[in-house]
């Protein structure tokens, strides 16, 4: 059967638009075919970024499985990041280079008011986002998320904040009772040394540099951001503890425990242990500075993540090791563990047909965890109130689960609620 929208654009067919697919991007052997945009979850709030969602005729709240978009297909997407209930894209243009959908409520997606004085709180259309660059040629590297903030990484310009900055977050001083919804301040932060990754917590935010040094400001009351006390910090300050003279390849974090990776695949922690996550030996819940995790056996660490209760570890042979509590990915009646345990690759689809098969990336959320395989294959597990694992409904799923994507899968970000896919065609 003819899809509509080919029927509209190859044979000028006419086609009533309630008829049409709101996110299926039409058939196409276009160049720009080569980079596809998936997304699933929670569309209540915009964060999936189709207007026609939520017409008056077709009001959405879930989507249960990936839905391509037509977004991908007018613009080379660079980077993505979901955040609570938004996400944000970084594109190659000489025009608009930053994009954003779903909830605004403290202008994480900039200052936007059809009405003037009336600031929007949800945004359920793509849009584009004025940053004040210094340069028209400057390039955004990368992107990141938190709870009502955003970071945005460029090539020559340092990182801009937008968002909320109550607790420091968008590195300035903290202003009291300040009306973020109503923000049209980007706070521009630049180093002494080149940034080359940013990371969001809940609260608080992270950079990492090309020597390998960790800088953290933001909220610290649980230790997260591991300035040896819980007080905020508003300006970026480098974290020192057990990683002081390590380079530091990966942090990561998404509410209040962090986890760094170094170049020798050692991993290091800090701020809340309440569920484990930091392989403390003694009653303490928390700790304000880096600390070296007593890890054995589990070989060369290659990739990290960190949830709202457990952490997880991928080593260079494809092995991935959780540990803390909640869903972990290991059957319903394991929800607590107090060491790095493997899950079986035979959940990630490595058996006697396809030995090779491995995992090559990992990522997390507060809820739910996601892996990529050498061939491409996206799965997931953990909560799914909202649909965010992409399964095709919302129960919590316990072991590994693949996602029926239908292309392959180069990279994704988790947000609280719902999740964004860049990929290719299969081959």
């Amino acid at each position: 059967m003819t899809c509509a929208i080919c029927l509209k654009r190859n044979f000028g067919v006419k086609v009533k638009s309630e008829n049409l697919d709101p996110f299926m991007a039409p058939y196409s052997s276009s160049p720009k075919d080569q980079q596809r945009l998936y997304v699933w979850g929670m569309a209540e709030h915009g964060a999936l970024g189709d207007l026609k969602i939520r017409s008056r005729e077709r009001k959405i709240q879930f989507i249960y499985r990936p839905v391509r978009l037509r977004f991908s297909y007018s613009h080379k997407i660079k980077d993505l990041a979901c955040g609570y209930g938004f996400t944000v894209y970084a594109t190659e243009s000489n025009e608009y280079k930053l994009f954003g959908c779903g909830l605004n409520t403290d202008s994480q997606i900039g200052y936007h008011d059809p009405r003037k004085g009336h600031p929007l709180g949800l945004i359920f259309a793509t849009v584009p986002i004025q940053l004040p660059l210094k340069q028209p040629n400057t390039k955004i590297k990368a992107l990141a998320a938190g709870r009502a903030h955003t970071l945005v990484l460029t090539n020559s310009e340092g990182v801009y904040a937008l968002g909320s900055n109550c607790y420091g977050q968008c590195g300035r001083k903290i202003v009291e009772n300040e009306d973020f919804s109503k923000l049209r301040n980007i706070n521009n932060i630049t180093l002494n040394e080149d940034i080359s990754k940013v990371i969001c917590g809940q609260d608080h935010s992270l950079f990492v540099t090309k020597t390998g040094k960790v800088y953290s400001f933001g909220w610290g009351a649980d230790g997260q951001t591991g300035l040896g006390h819980y007080n905020n910090e508003s300006q970026p300050t480098v974290v020192e503890g057990d990683i002081k003279g390590e380079y530091i390849v990966k942090v990561v974090s998404s509410t209040d425990c962090v986890l760094a990776l170094n170049d020798k695949g050692e991993i290091f922690g800090w701020g809340n242990s309440e569920y484990g996550q930091l392989l403390l030996d003694n009653d303490k819940y928390q700790i304000n500075t880096p600390k070296k995790l007593p890890l054995k056996s589990i070989g060369k660490i290659i990739d990290i993540g960190a949830s709202g209760s457990a952490c997880i570890a991928l080593n260079d042979e494809g092995v991935v090791f959780v540990w803390g509590y909640g869903i972990l990915g290991k059957g319903p009646e394991i929800n607590h563990s107090r060491e790095p345990t493997p899950i079986p690759s035979t959940l990630f689809g490595r058996n006697q047909y396809n030995p090779e098969t491995r995992v090559k990336s990992i990522y997390s959320s507060i809820f739910h965890m996601a892996a990529i395989t050498t061939e491409g294959n996206l799965y997931t597990w953990g909560k799914n109130k909202w649909g965010q694992l992409g399964l095709g409904h919302t129960k919590d799923q316990y072991f590994p689960l693949q996602v029926s994507v239908g292309a392959t899968v180069k990279r994704v970000s988790c947000g609280v609620d719902h999740m964004a896919a860049l990929c290719t065609p299969y081959q």
